[in-house]
């Protein structure tokens, strides 16, 4: 089963809809047994960085976190979960993540329209297991305002909007994408198919 962590803030009916469209057994949930229970677990995440993870901390959310992730169980970051998992991110302040991963979350300041919304295109870095069967080049889509910025070799994909963004991460069983899978039609689900096969 896929646990998709409901603390409050997350597109979550629709992550879960195309699991079912794929066939995988998921569940929303805010039981902390169940999450750890779960074979994999989804972080989604929509809103403001500051709330998320004030909100993740007072409901030791953290804790479940960390506990899958050394339990080697599969861990997906989705948008603003995805940026949750680093060491700090500068939305209206200063603000420490879960510091799972090195990396800091910027705002955008390209000459382009912010935030970033709409399609554009993945340029993959290596053979990653969440990006199996997906080409280069093609689109997916993104709500976001800030980015992760990160030098580290785990940085999966990127994606060109005045600037280089990291938008997709990979280390053991720690997995992260900035754009929104379940929002992106076939490619979409086939990342969505590829994590529930991890």
């Amino acid at each position: 089963m896929i646990a998709i962590i409901d603390y409050g803030m997350g597109n979550l009916s629709s992550v879960k809809n195309a699991f079912d469209f794929l066939g995988y057994p998921s569940k929303i949930t805010q039981d902390k047994d169940e999450i750890l229970r779960a074979d994999k677990v989804i972080l989604p995440g929509v809103g403001a960085f500051e709330d998320a993870i004030g909100t993740i901390k007072k409901d030791g959310y953290d804790e479940i976190i960390y506990k899958t992730i050394d339990n080697q169980k599969p861990l997906l970051g989705i948008c603003l979960g995805f940026q949750l998992m680093f060491d700090k991110s500068y939305e209206f302040g200063e603000f420490e993540g879960l510091k799972i991963l090195k990396g800091e979350i910027k705002k955008l300041e390209v000459p382009l329209k912010v935030p970033h919304v709409g399609w554009n295109s993945i340029n993959k870095t290596f053979d990653s297991k969440l990006f199996k069967n997906i080409e280069n080049g093609q689109f997916v889509y993104f709500v976001h305002s800030y980015y992760l910025e990160s030098k580290e070799n785990f940085v999966s994909a990127y994606t060109e909007y005045g600037t280089n963004m990291a938008i997709g991460i990979e280390k053991n069983n720690i997995f992260g994408v900035q754009f929104h899978p379940e929002k992106s039609g076939k490619v979409g689900l086939q990342l969505l198919k590829n994590f529930g096969d991890i």
